[in-house]
C-alpha cells in the first residue's frame, strides 16, 4: 500500500533535527551558546536566508527549511514544556512569597516600559493603535530564552534569578489582556475594551481556579496507578499525557498553553513524583526549545538589516537600554541589590518571542514596513540575551562587595583528622559542638561568615572560614579521615549540595543534617543523609516533653515517650524517601 507524504515537511524537518544534531554540538565546541547557535542557523537556514535562493539553486532544498508552519508547533512544545519545568522546580507556597515582586515589581516593569515604548514610537508620527500594540508587544522579555539560560547555568535562585523570574510571570499573566486588547483594536467593534478585557481576565481567574482544582483532585492517584505499574514507556506517557492536557485546557479557555503547562508543573511539585517526572520531561525539553529558537532565528528578514541598518541598530541600543533603566530604577525601589538589578536588568532588556505573535495578529493596524523593521529589531535583541546574560553576570560579580577577611581566617585546617566535622558555627553548629567536646570527641566547624569565624577563633575554638559547597574544601577539613559530619546551617539549598557532596566523595560517612521541615528531611533522606532533624518536629517533640513533666509525667516517662515518637518521625520519613526512590 502507497502512501502520500508531504515531503517539503519532512525535509524542513530533516533541516531543524539535523542543526540540532550536527550543527549546535560544533558550535558549542567553539564555545559559543547553543541558543545563538540556534539562532543563527534559523536565519541562515530559513525562509528568509538561503531558503530565498532556492529558485536560482534548487539544491538548497534540501538544506533550507521552506515554510516554518512545518515545525511551529513543535518548536511552541519547547517554551511549553520549558514553563513545566520551571513550575515543577516551585511550589505554590515559593510562588506565594514571591507575589510582591511578581505583581509589584513585574507589573510596573510591564506598565512603565510600555508607556515609555508607546511615547517614542508616537514621536516618529506613527498611529496610536500601532504604538500600542508595539508599546506593549516591545515591552515583554523572552521567557523561553531567560528561563533557560538562567536554569541552565542553576541561577534561578539567585536573587537576580528570582527578580528575573517574577518580572517575567508578571509578563506571562500580562499575555492574556495584551492579546484581548489587540483582538478588539483589530476587529473595530466599538465595544467596551475594559468589559471585554474583564471578562477575558475573570474567565482566566475561573480556568486557572478549575485547572488546579482537577489537577488535585486527579494527579496524585493517576501517578499512583502509573507508578504501580512499573513501566518506564507508561510513565512517559502519562507525564506527556499531563503536560499537554494541561497546556490545551488552557488554551481552550483562552490562555497561554504555557501558563496551563506552568500550573500543572506547580501541582506535581507538591507531589512525591516531581523529581521523577522532571528527568522523564528534560530530553524533550531540550530538543524542543531548540526547534523554538531555529524558528524564531527564521523570523529575521536581512532585506531589512540592508535597507535601514542605522535605524535598526539605533532601535537596539535605545530599547534595551530603556527597558535596562526601567528594571534597574524599579529594582532598586523594591530593595533590591544593584549586581541583582544590573544582572536582571541585561537580562530583561530583550524582546519577547510574544512580539512575533502580536504583531502578525494586529497586521491591518501597523504598517508592512514598521511591522517587518519592529520583528527584526525583535530578533536581534533576542540573539543579544546570551551575550547581554554573560555581560550582567560579569558586571554583577565586579559590583558585589567582597568581604575583606583576615588572612588568618584564610587559614585550611590541612594535616586535621578530626572525628567529626561542623558545618556551620551559629548558634546551633555552637551547641553541637560544645556537647561533642563534652564527650571528648575532636572535631573542627567551618564557617562562611568572617565575623562568626573571627570572634569563635578568638575565644579558642578550632572554627574556618570557607564554604563547604566548595570542591576540594571539605576534603581539606578532614573529611576523608573523619567517621560524620553534621550540618547545622540553615540554607535548604546549601544544605543539600553539601549532602551530595559528601556522599559523592565519602558514600560510608555519618552525615547528619538539619532540615526546614519534614519534606525537606524527607528530601535529604533520598540523596544520602544518615539523619535528617526537622525543625519543626524537633520544636513539637521539645515542647511535648516540657508539656507532659509540667502535667506530671515522671520525667524518664516523658523522656522515653518523646524519644519513642521522634523514632516514629524518623522511621516515617525514611520510608517514605526509600519508597520514593524506588518509585523513580
Amino acid at each position: 500500500m502507497t502512501t502520500t507524504i508531504n515531503i517539503n515537511a519532512y525535509s524542513d524537518a530533516l533541516v531543524v533535527l539535523g542543526t540540532a544534531g550536527v550543527v549546535v554540538p560544533i558550535v558549542r565546541r567553539w564555545g559559543i551558546n547553543h541558543v545563538l547557535g540556534y539562532l543563527g542557523a534559523g536565519a541562515i537556514l530559513g525562509p528568509l536566508g538561503l531558503g530565498s535562493f532556492i529558485p536560482t539553486f534548487p539544491f538548497l532544498h534540501w538544506f533550507t527549511v521552506k515554510d516554518a508552519q512545518n515545525v511551529d508547533g513543535i518548536a511552541n512544545l519547547g517554551v511549553v514544556f520549558l514553563l513545566f519545568l520551571i513550575g515543577l522546580g516551585l511550589s505554590f507556597r515559593r510562588l506565594v512569597t514571591m507575589r510582591r515582586l511578581v505583581f509589584g515589581l513585574g507589573s510596573l516593569q510591564v506598565l512603565v516600559t510600555s508607556a515609555l515604548i508607546f511615547g517614542a514610537i508616537i514621536l516618529t508620527g506613527q498611529s496610536s493603535d500601532a504604538a500600542v500594540i508595539l508599546g506593549v508587544s516591545l515591552a515583554l522579555s523572552s521567557t523561553a530564552i531567560v528561563l533557560e539560560l538562567l536554569s541552565g547555568e542553576r541561577r534561578l535562585t539567585t536573587t537576580a534569578g528570582r527578580a528575573s523570574f517574577s518580572i517575567l510571570l508578571a509578563q506571562d499573566l500580562a499575555v492574556v489582556p495584551i492579546l484581548v486588547f489587540i483582538s478588539v483594536l483589530e476587529a473595530g467593534n466599538g465595544g467596551s475594551i475594559a468589559m471585554q478585557i474583564s471578562s477575558a481576565l475573570l474567565k482566566a481567574v475561573i480556568a486557572v481556579a478549575l485547572l488546579t482544582l482537577i489537577g488535585r483532585l486527579l494527579l496524585r492517584p493517576l501517578f499512583q496507578i502509573v507508578a504501580s505499574a512499573h513501566s518506564t514507556e507508561l510513565f512517559v506517557a502519562a507525564t506527556l499525557f499531563v503536560i499537554v492536557g494541561a497546556g490545551l485546557a488552557a488554551h481552550q479557555a483562552g490562555l497561554s498553553m504555557t501558563l496551563g503547562a506552568f500550573v500543572a508543573g506547580l501541582m506535581l511539585a507538591e507531589t512525591e513524583y516531581g523529581k521523577a517526572v522532571e528527568a522523564t520531561v528534560e530530553p524533550f525539553k531540550g530538543l524542543l526549545l531548540g526547534i523554538f529558537f531555529f524558528t524564531v532565528g527564521m523570523a529575521i528578514d536581512f532585506r531589512v538589516f540592508e535597507r535601514d541598518l542605522g535605524w535598526v541598530l539605533a532601535a537596539v541600543v535605545g530599547l534595551l537600554a530603556g527597558k535596562a533603566l526601567v528594571v534597574i530604577i524599579l529594582g532598586r525601589l523594591f530593595s533590591l541589590s544593584w549586581p541583582a538589578v544590573i544582572e536582571s536588568s541585561l537580562l530583561l532588556g530583550p524582546v519577547s518571542e510574544f512580539a512575533f505573535v502580536s504583531i502578525g495578529m494586529a497586521s491591518t493596524l501597523i504598517e508592512p514596513h514598521l511591522a517587518s523593521f519592529a520583528v527584526a529589531v525583535t530578533a536581534v535583541t533576542m540573539a543579544l540575551t546570551p551575550l547581554l546574560g554573560k555581560l550582567g553576570k560579569r558586571l554583577a560579580t565586579k559590583l558585589s562587595v567582597k568581604r575583606i577577611v583576615d588572612p588568618e581566617l584564610s587559614e585550611r585546617p590541612a594535616g586535621q583528622e578530626p572525628q567529626a566535622i561542623v558545618v556551620g558555627y551559629g548558634r546551633v553548629g555552637k551547641v553541637v559542638g560544645s556537647l561533642l567536646t563534652a564527650n571528648g570527641l575532636k572535631y573542627i566547624a567551618i564557617d562562611q561568615e568572617a565575623t562568626v569565624v573571627g570572634r569563635h577563633r578568638r575565644d579558642g575554638h578550632k572554627v574556618y572560614y570557607g564554604d563547604a559547597t566548595e570542591p576540594g574544601f571539605l576534603e581539606a577539613c578532614g573529611l576523608m579521615q573523619a567517621t560524620g559530619v553534621i550540618i547545622t546551617i540553615p540554607s535548604r539549598i546549601s544544605i543539600d549540595a553539601v549532602v551530595r557532596r559528601i556522599r559523592t566523595v565519602r558514600p560510608d560517612a555519618l552525615i547528619i543534617s538539619r532540615a526546614r521541615n519534614a519534606e525537606h528531611a524527607r528530601q535529604l533522606y533520598a540523596i544520602g543523609a544518615t539523619n535528617a532533624v526537622p525543625e519543626t518536629v524537633e520544636a513539637s517533640l521539645q515542647l511535648s516533653e516540657a508539656a507532659l513533666i509540667g502535667l506530671g509525667i515522671p520525667d524518664a516517662c516523658a523522656i522515653a515517650s518523646v524519644h519513642a515518637k521522634r523514632d516514629e518521625f524518623r522511621l516515617t520519613l525514611q520510608q517514605s524517601a526509600l519508597t520514593a526512590e524506588q518509585q523513580l
